[in-house]
């Protein structure tokens, strides 16, 4: 039996679009005959003529006998039996009218026939009668000359015709009037024209159709016309055409013949007809079949047929079987021929009659699948296809939103029902999908590992509850629609397809709460959310997947509740959850097609999820029938309805009712669709998208029982093969080979070719870290191998292969344990680190090969990725003592720390060069492997007593040789353009010499070279890195000379075997460190330690070796490779000590050109060492005593031969040094001394595992070689940071390359240096020499404990991809300047503190404040000052009023001294000439226009009240109250802006947790801070209500408090406890007092769950953070009527877990903060100059309050202990942080006004006076301590002039001129100058009175002095001495 043959059959039978016919399927025709010629034969009857096999009867065929008539019976018979329906009759016209005359019929003939039909009735089939077929009565056609003419054809057809309708009529209700068009016209006379014959047949069959109809018909009989469909071209272009379909058919019948040599499908003739006759009905009359095999080629060509009729949905009534009849093959034994047996489609409903039976359920799609594989045998279902995938299949990897996203609660995003689900412990270990795999923050990180896959598409899915947080579209979250649109941009920046998923199981929990899917709301609810997605991200997105796998969400979530939302209702709600879903899809798709598809030209599908089934007993029918209904009710479930008719299967709703019968109750509900609903449905998918992991046996269970479970109501149970391979989950066993079997069913039953398939998920889960998965990967060989057999065997249309998972992730009820991905995911680590499993690689190399077979490297069509620069060869003189690159100190090293540190936005050319390195015996291991020789470190390492730590060996290292297509995975997920890599001298060539080629080494680097080729990465090859073979050191090493012609050699082995693809070449690295390190101080091998002599003699061996090698590639291989070649030189920067001293200048250039110029001058300059080394080392040599230097020396062919023999300048550096000048000892004789310098570390820079991070130095020795070498091209071919810790968190790393990068580009951008690349040490950790692996500097971890060798990316490693993604460093579009105004009417202040400005502390009857008391305590306050004098603001209110003027603002915001007033504290006492200060103070400012902005408490506690237990005593919320009601009486009248508290947060926790302010108390961290937060609140909202009740009506202030706080960007912004670490910061510094007062009156839940948590781990029965009763929370919230907002800084916070045991305000909140290097530093150590923290948070305020209207209360800048008033700082500080505050007011931030800290330079609390914040310089070394306004000043006035920063784009602006603002002019009026004071009149006459009565009261003294001395003078008239009158 050919099984094929079989299933061509039943796939043309099983298209429901055949089954149309012109009354009911069960007329549908399925055709045999006409009789085979060989049974005729044998059976010696006339009628054997009657055609050999398909071929009628010829025209002598024999009179008809009875015992073929007999014979006949039993054939047909056996025909009907198998489903044959009809049997095809040719009538002989010659035979039955041998005159051609109706009157002369030959009778035996027409008994003949006539007992024909008969016998094919009784058997029960129906005849197709052919009136004619091939001879013509010719004689009858005759005319009387002799001639025929067509003419007489047509009457005498139609009189033929006549007859034989009434000859046969009772025994045929279908004929045909003729079934060969070309053969009739060849018998009509030629003498006539084509057309004429043409018409001739076309009216005979008119006419016999007209006949038949008038007379014949009245049973419902037919009639046709066969054509051939070859011929359709011709018959349309007739106009004769259209009459004969029109008027003269009842259907159309068909001969088609199938070509299996052709390439071209079935006619194209097909689609055109129904495109011309949409509704005429056809008839596969003949089926034929040309140059095919018996099996797979007439599959496939039946298939295109099938294909292209389903395609064009032509209504079918039947076809011919004759093809696919089978015989015996003696068929004198037996005359019996059927149809197969299993092509009988019987069902329950059968009702006896074969042919209704086959015609009702044709044989199903099912069944066709099971016969076409059932008979193989297990090495043939099992053979592997080595084959590749065709050209455009897309390979990619999946995700779920809620599998791998986290960030449940993030940026607005609302709870899921997976959320809720797994909050309420459903899962395994209480697991929750809250962080997940943290894919929320690692966009970036995620689309690396998809570019190391290389793959082509990644499909995720979009969480609705992030777009819609409700799930309804009235709530849009603009943040997770932000996120989308990053992952879709940055993968299509990869070059990686989005296929984005609507909908993958994670329901909003708001919609769950209204019934979910069982709500039919909730479809119109999804449409919105689709249509907002189309129309959002539908410019890019094309693939669109609707619901990913709704099976499991009814069956699971609300069939089993396994799943959530945990309804377990497999009766009726999972029924309904599927018809809401489907209608769902159905509107989606809709809605596409109709807005977006014309414009977007995206697809929309859904992707259904399904097993294969195979029957438990494949010999039982009913098993056979149960492994289908399994496959209808899984998959058919969804797909049926959207793929076949717009409803669910019948199998399924039979079995269902069935169920309903049997039980007497509806136990299972199974809704309707509509007749709208199926049109809605049916097609409405561009695509099939599958799911499918396993199989599984299904027996037939039709069990009594009526429990409403999902195998019960359906009729089966499921069984698994104990043979099938295991995995680690129980329902999923490695079944491969069901997979080829599901695609065909999926493709006969419903895509039928015409809609593609792509399998959109499959994988295998494992447990563990289990990196090493040997099982998947054996699982995707297998699985992947059948769905190449199912395209290239099987002809199915599968366009993808889409593994699950990219990563690991939340598996719902399985939490954590189940891992699908290719990726290991350390759920343990906060970083959610993803490590690459051996899968992961296996998976790479199948999307790079396409498939199975090997790619064959074509090596000459490659084309060249670098394009070297042009090489300038330019002879340079010797370099000066000191060298003209001296200046580059002289620029640089006068400049200040923030000029210097500054961040430069920019970047780099386009051809830019970004890089990464390593070097072979670092990375590779094998170090004997493949034949490979030992080198020096080889041997080094293996000798005992060595000094590498821990006596670790390269050995292995990270086994790159084993593990090169590993390092290409890592090198495509860093973007980099180049690779720098070393080759192993001692592997190519194990001696050192070319007699010794080691084909293994040159195949390792062939296919690396290779494979950076293919992934579009440069090879930078480096000949030679410190391996040494150790056969050439067994002969001298670099010591002997003989080493240069062996270098020379192994370097043209190398350019001749790779040249062809390497382009950049390096000869040596670092050959300063290895000479010094390996012949001077010897720590290296090869262990000579001779520090004055071997160093120079070994790198003048390397001169000479590094020249031969250039010279022999210029000569022999440049031309032809066009590559270039160089050396890679290292040195740090080397910063004099004393840059204003000569000496130590003159120290630091020759130190650079000892260690750079040592190689760098005879190579780029002239040929020969630097002067300076010369005359160092000479002069030392004879002070030495010795007869020659030791320096060698060139002769000048050899300095003519080396001088320009390097194309680029490639630089290796990391840090920087100090150097002076000094003089060393002569003995004994050292390189190193030779520098006559001493070398120091910068201790303020940071630390790295070998030195400190100075990133400035960078740009100064980019600028120092271009200096001193001329405009050369730059490559940095090493730059990174070594670390001791192996944490893949590696913030530092991140840091030293931000800075170093920036510096790079300075000197690029701003200097002109002609930089090309930058290549980062190193690609991942290695073996760093004597250091082993205790050292990292690797972006990639290396796990050296695991034999795998594992690699994962570091943090640094995505930033890393980052800029060399943004190639440099470009501003940010927020980052970009706003030029504009603030809104009319802003307020612009400046600010200042009473006890930092006042002074006068004992004045007046001033009490003592908590501040006086700190500042008088020792070691309290820097310097030992305090705030006793201040700035004397106390007795200078003009000069502080005059340089308010000076500014320009309308507002002033000062404190007011509580102990100055009340001095107790109370107002048992309250001082007038203290308040008198005040009110003179703010008549000052009303006078001259300035609006008093009053705080009432800054910090300054009146001590008597701390003595009392201060802000720790709750009564002092009383005296809080007493003290504002004073001040509210005394002085509201004029003010009425007044601020309560400011910077609450300060006076409890720096006051009372750490102690560094007053009053000192830190020994109750704990609690201390939230008891004085607690009262705080409480005072200042009594405050707010008093004024409120009392005050507001008359004086129409308003009033509030300062709130203070950083912001807090995450340290890691990948990671959502850092995210959550940055958010707790902000809760629990700004957030701690606005909860309470501009939220709800209470603590935010954060701090409350934490410090409680923490209380009661610590064993505590109540928090520590006190609680607010019902009342005080309602007196609280509200109290507010702006949000008075003080801002400096912003920090980098993560996430840290304190002991339990921890008492304190940190330990409860649980962060830790860092400040990014970056960032430019101010005087304050805790600040950093981030002004794009400002408008963060201020937009982070507008969310969280609600928008308050925001007065700016304080910022500003300091610097420390400097009297300099240029001060840039300030200057950049305030115009960079206000321009922050207008992009603020641009979101819609309500800010209000904007206050600068501060007027003056003031006592800055603990640091006291030296760090300065003040607009105004304040001389404190000057009595009067003048103001004196710095530059700052001018330009913050210039601001509040423009009101803002007009754009110089429209020319200068008016305001931008200074005004000069007199410092001293009368104030008012009223006011006059008295004695160099300004009073009022009342004042000044009171005072002038007082003067003139003391002037009275001096004249009297005088006179009555003179009077006594007088009358002395006459009682004593003796003369005074000189002496004595010289004392008086």
């Amino acid at each position: 039996m050919e099984l094929a043959w079989n299933i061509l059959f039943v796939l043309l039978s099983s298209f429901p679009c055949w089954a149309v016919d012109w009354e009911s399927t069960p007329n549908f025709i399925l055709a045999a005959g006409p009789l085979p010629s060989d049974l005729i034969q044998d059976l010696n009857h006339p009628l054997r003529e009657q055609g050999s096999n398909l071929i009628a009867p010829s025209l002598d065929a024999p009179i008809c006998s009875q015992s073929l008539i007999a014979s006949l019976s039993e054939y047909f018979a056996s025909l009907y039996a198998r489903g044959v329906t009809h049997y095809k009759i040719f009538l002989p016209w010659a035979q039955l009218l041998p005159t051609g005359s109706s009157q002369e019929p030959d009778e035996s003939m027409v008994e003949c026939y006539r007992s024909l039909l008969k016998v094919l009735r009784a058997a029960q089939l129906q005849p197709l009668v052919i009136l004619h077929h091939q001879a013509l009565p010719k004689q009858a056609l005759a005319s009387p000359s002799g001639a025929w003419t067509s003419d007489l054809f047509v009457d005498l057809f139609a009189d033929y015709a006549s007859f034989a309708f009434h000859s046969f009529g009772d025994l045929v209700e279908i004929w045909f009037t003729f079934n060969d068009f070309r053969a009739v016209m060849e018998d009509l006379p030629h003498q006539e024209s084509r057309s004429s014959r043409f018409q001739a047949i076309v009216d005979a069959h008119r006419k016999a159709y007209d006949l038949y109809h008038e007379n014949f018909a009245s049973q419902g009989g037919k009639l046709s016309v066969v054509l051939e469909a070859d011929d359709f071209s011709e018959y349309l272009l007739s106009s004769l055409w259209p009459n004969l379909i029109k008027d003269s058919i009842d259907f159309l019948s068909l001969d088609l013949l199938c070509d299996c040599q052709s390439k071209a499908g079935p006619p194209q003739e097909l689609s055109k007809l129904q495109t011309f006759y949409p509704k005429v009905k056809v008839f596969i009359f003949s089926l034929k079949f040309h140059n095919c095999a018996p099996l797979k080629e007439k599959s496939a060509q039946l298939f295109n047929v099938s294909e292209a009729i389903n395609k064009d949905q032509i209504l079918t009534i039947g076809f011919d079987v004759s093809e696919f009849l089978q015989c015996p093959s003696n068929a004198k034994k037996s005359v019996y021929c059927s149809l197969p047996d299993n092509l009988v489609g019987q069902t329950e409903e059968q009702d006896g009659s074969p042919v209704a039976a086959f015609s009702v359920t044709p044989p199903s799609a099912y069944w066709r699948v099971w016969q076409m594989f059932a008979n193989q045998s297990v090495a043939e279902r099992d053979s592997f296809l080595n084959d590749v995938f065709p050209g455009g299949f897309l390979w990619g990897a999946a995700t779920g939103a809620f599998n791998v996203e986290g960030a449940w609660a993030e940026d607005g995003r609302g709870e899921s029902i997976w959320d809720r689900f797994g909050h309420q412990g459903h899962t395994e270990n209480a697991a929750a999908p809250d962080v997940a795999s943290d894919s929320y923050h690692k966009v970036e990180y995620d689309v690396a590992l998809l570019r190391g896959l290389r793959a082509q598409v990644y499909k995720f899915s979009i969480s609705w509850s992030r777009i819609f947080p409700t799930g309804y579209k009235n709530s849009i979250n603009s943040r997770g629609v932000t996120y989308y649109n990053k992952l879709i941009d940055s993968l299509l920046d990869s070059h990686i397809e989005p296929m984005v998923t609507l909908f993958h199981w994670d329901l909003p929990q708001a919609l769950q709460d209204h019934g979910g899917w069982q709500n039919e709301s909730v479809v119109d609810a999804f449409v919105d959310y689709a249509a907002f997605c189309f129309a959002t991200f539908g410019d890019r997105v094309k693939l669109w997947v609707t619901f990913h796998e709704p099976w499991v969400i009814s069956y699971a979530g609300h069939g089993t509740g396994q799943h959530a939302p945990g309804i377990s209702d497999p009766g009726v709600a999972s029924f309904k959850v599927a018809h809401s879903i489907l209608k769902a899809h159905a509107k989606a798709w809709h809605h596409y097609d109709r807005y977006h598809r014309g414009q977007q030209q995206g697809q929309v599908g859904i992707v259904l999820n399904s097993d294969w089934a195979e029957p438990y007993s494949p010999e039982k029918a009913e098993d056979m029938k149960a492994a289908e209904r399994y496959l209808h009710s899984m998959l058919g479930w969804f797909a049926h309805p959207l793929f076949v008719d717009g409803d669910y299967p019948d199998t399924l709703k039979a079995q269902i009712q069935k169920k309903n019968r049997q039980c007497g109750s509806l136990v299972a509900q199974i809704p309707s669709f509509t007749e709208a609903e199926k049109l809605l449905l049916k097609g409405s998918s561009d695509f099939l998208g599958l799911s499918h992991y396993t199989s599984r046996l299904v027996r037939d269970v039709q069990s009594g029982s009526c429990v409403s479970d999902y195998d019960n109501l359906r009729g089966f149970s499921q069984h698994v093969d104990p043979a099938w391979p295991q995995t680690s989950s129980p329902w999923l066993r490695v079944v491969p080979w069901g997979l080829r079997r599901l695609l065909q069913f999926v493709s006969l039953e419903y895509t039928k070719g015409n809609v593609p398939i792509y399998l959109a998920a499959n994988g295998l889960p494992t447990e563990g870290r289990d990196l090493d998965d040997s099982s998947r990967r054996d699982y995707f060989n297998l699985y992947i191998n059948e769905v190449l057999k199912a395209i290239k065997l099987d002809s199915v249309d599968v366009r993808s292969y889409i593994v699950r998972s990219l990563i690991d992730g939340f598996e719902g009820p399985s939490g954590y344990n189940q891992r699908f991905g290719l990726h290991y995911v350390n759920f343990k680590d906060g970083s959610r680190p993803r490590t690459p499993r051996k899968s992961a690689y296996f998976f790479s190399s199948l999307i790079e090969k396409n498939g199975f077979l090997t790619k064959e490297t074509d090596r000459l069509s490659r084309p060249l990725l670098y394009s070297p620069p042009s090489k300038i060869s330019v002879t340079l003189g010797p370099s000066e003592v000191p060298s003209k690159a001296k200046i580059v100190w002289e620029k640089f090293s006068s400049q200040p720390e923030f000029e210097r540190d500054l961040f430069y936005h920019g970047t780099f050319p386009d051809d830019f060069v970004w890089g990464v390195s390593t070097s072979a015996y670092q990375i590779e291991g094998g170090w004997d492997a493949d034949g490979k020789g030992p080198s020096i470190w080889d041997n080094f390492t293996h000798t005992p007593g060595n000094s590498v730590i821990n006596n670790e060996t390269g050995d292995i290292a990270c086994d790159s040789y084993n593990k090169w297509e590993e390092d290409l995975y890592m090198l495509r997920t860093l973007r980099v353009k180049a690779y720098r890599f070393s080759l192993s001298w001692s592997r190519i060539f194990p001696t050192g010499r070319n007699d010794s080629v080691n084909i293994y080494g040159v195949d390792y680097y062939n296919n690396l070279i290779n494979g950076l080729l293919a992934s579009n990465i440069i090879p930078m090859v480096t000949l030679h890195h410190w391996d040494l073979p150790q056969a050439l050191q067994d002969i001298g090493g670099w010591e002997n000379p003989s080493l240069i012609e062996l270098f020379d050699s192994y370097a043209d082995f190398c350019f001749r075997t790779f040249g062809d693809r390497v382009q950049f070449w390096i000869t040596f690295n670092e050959p300063m460190f290895q000479t010094w390190l390996g012949y001077g101080e010897g720590v290296f091998p090869p262990n000579v330690k001779d520090p004055g002599y071997a160093p120079y003699r070994v790198v003048h061996t390397l001169i000479k070796a590094h020249a031969r090698v250039y010279h022999t590639y210029d000569e022999k291989y440049r031309q032809s490779q066009k590559g270039v070649i160089s050396l890679s030189l290292h040195t740090a920067w080397l910063e004099p000590k004393s840059p204003n001293l000569s000496r130590d200048i003159e120290a630091a250039d020759r130190a650079l050109q000892f260690q750079l110029g040592w190689l760098a001058h005879p190579i780029f300059k002239n040929g020969d060492y630097p002067d300076a080394m010369k005359w160092k080392v000479g002069n030392r040599s004879e002070l030495q005593h010795l007869a020659t230097s030791r320096l060698p020396s060139f002769t000048e062919e050899e300095k003519m031969y080396i001088r320009n023999t390097a194309d680029v300048f490639c630089l290796n550096t990391y840090s920087s040094k100090i150097v002076a000048h000094t003089t060393p000892q002569l003995n004994p004789p050292s390189y190193d001394s030779d520098q006559e310098r001493t070398e120091e570390d910068d201790a303020s820079m940071p630390v790295t595992a070998f030195s400190r991070a100075v990133a400035w130095g960078m740009r100064r020795l980019l600028n120092w070689i271009k200096e001193e070498y001329g405009d050369i091209p730059i490559y940095v071919t090493e730059n990174g940071m070594g670390s001791r810790t192996a944490q893949t968190e590696d913030t530092d790393r991140i840091f030293y390359y931000k800075t170093y990068i920036n510096e790079a580009l300075k000197a690029y951008s701003i200097d002109g240096v002609n930089l090309r690349g930058y290549v980062a040490w190193s690609l991942m950790d290695n073996f760093e020499w004597l250091e082993g692996y205790s050292v990292k500097f690797g972006l990639y971890q290396v796990d050296f404990s695991d034999p795998n060798r594992s690699r994962t990316a570091r943090t640094s490693a995505t930033y890393y991809t980052e800029v060399i993604s943004n190639n440099g460093m470009p501003l940010s579009k927020d980052d970009e300047f706003l030029y504009g105004e603030f809104p009319k009417g802003f307020v612009w202040s400046v600010a200042s503190a009473a006890y930092q400005i006042e002074g006068a502390w004992r004045a007046d009857g001033k009490g003592l404040s908590i501040w006086d008391t700190y500042a008088h305590t020792p070691l309290r306050i820097e310097n030992s000052d305090n705030g006793d004098v201040a700035c004397d603001s106390y007795h200078k209110i003009q000069e502080d009023v005059a340089a308010l003027q000076n500014l320009g603002v309308s507002h002033y915001r000062f404190s007011v001294s509580w102990s100055r007033v009340l001095p107790d504290g109370t107002t048992r006492q309250i001082n007038e000439k203290g308040l008198n200060y005040y009110e003179r103070l703010v008549d000052a400012l009303l006078a001259v226009n300035i609006m008093p902005q009053v705080t009432l408490y800054h910090w300054d506690l009146p001590q008597a009240l701390q003595d009392v237990g201060g802000w720790e005593n709750d009564t002092i919320v009383e005296r809080f109250k007493d003290y504002a009601d004073v001040l509210f009486r005394r002085l509201g009248d004029k003010v009425k802006f007044w601020i309560t508290i400011n910077e609450p947060y300060n006076v409890a926790n720096a006051g009372h947790g750490y102690g560094v302010a007053a009053p000192g108390i830190s020994f109750r961290p704990g609690t201390a801070p939230y008891i004085v937060g607690h009262n705080l609140i409480k005072a200042h909202a009594e405050a707010w209500h008093l004024y409120n009740d009392v005050y507001r009506a008359e004086q129409g202030g308003l009033i509030s408090i300062t709130i203070n706080s950083d912001w807090a960007e995450p340290r890691d912004p990948s990671k959502q406890e850092d995210v959550e670490a940055a958010r707790r910061y902000i809760e629990f510094m700004g957030g701690w007092f606005a909860h309470p007062i501009f939220k709800n009156g209470d603590y935010s839940e954060i701090m409350k769950t934490r410090v409680r948590d923490r209380s009661a781990a610590a064993g505590l029965s109540e928090s520590r953070l006190p609680e607010f009763t019902e009342d005080e929370k309602r007196r609280i919230n509200g109290t507010f009527d702006y949000f008075g907002f003080n801002h400096y800084t912003t920090v980098l916070a993560y996430n840290l877990d304190y002991p339990d045991s921890f008492s304190s305000y940190d330990g409860d909140r649980g962060v830790a903060s860092i400040t990014d290097r970056s960032w430019s530093s101010s005087g304050s150590f805790w600040l950093k100059i981030t002004p794009f923290g400002f408008r963060k948070i201020l937009n982070w305020l507008k969310e969280e309050y609600n928008n308050p209207p925001i007065y700016i209360t304080e910022n500003g800048v300091s610097e420390r202990q400097t009297s300099d008033l240029n001060d840039t700082v300030r200057i950049y500080y305030f115009r960079a942080y206000i321009n922050e505050v207008l992009k603020a007011i641009q979101d819609n931030v309500d800010v209000r006004g904007y206050t600068a800290w501060t007027l003056m330079d003031n006592f800055e609390w603990a640091t006291g006076f030296s760090e300065r914040f003040g607009l105004h310089f304040t001389n404190y070394t000057d009595p009067a301590i003048p103001r004196i306004p710095k530059e700052s000043a001018k330009f913050y006035a210039s601001i509040i002039r423009c009101n803002g920063f007009p754009d110089p784009a429209n020319g200068p602006h008016p305001c931008l001129q200074s005004e000069d603002v007199p410092t001293m002019e009368p104030v008012t009026d009223k006011q006059v100058r008295f004695l160099g004071l300004m009073l009022d009149a009342t004042n000044a006459e009171t005072a002038l009175y007082i003067l003139f009565s003391l002037l009275i009261i001096g004249v009297c003294g005088l006179a009555l002095i003179l009077y006594k001395y007088c009358k002395v003078s006459k009682k004593h008239p003796t003369k005074t001495s000189q002496q004595e009158m010289s004392k008086f």
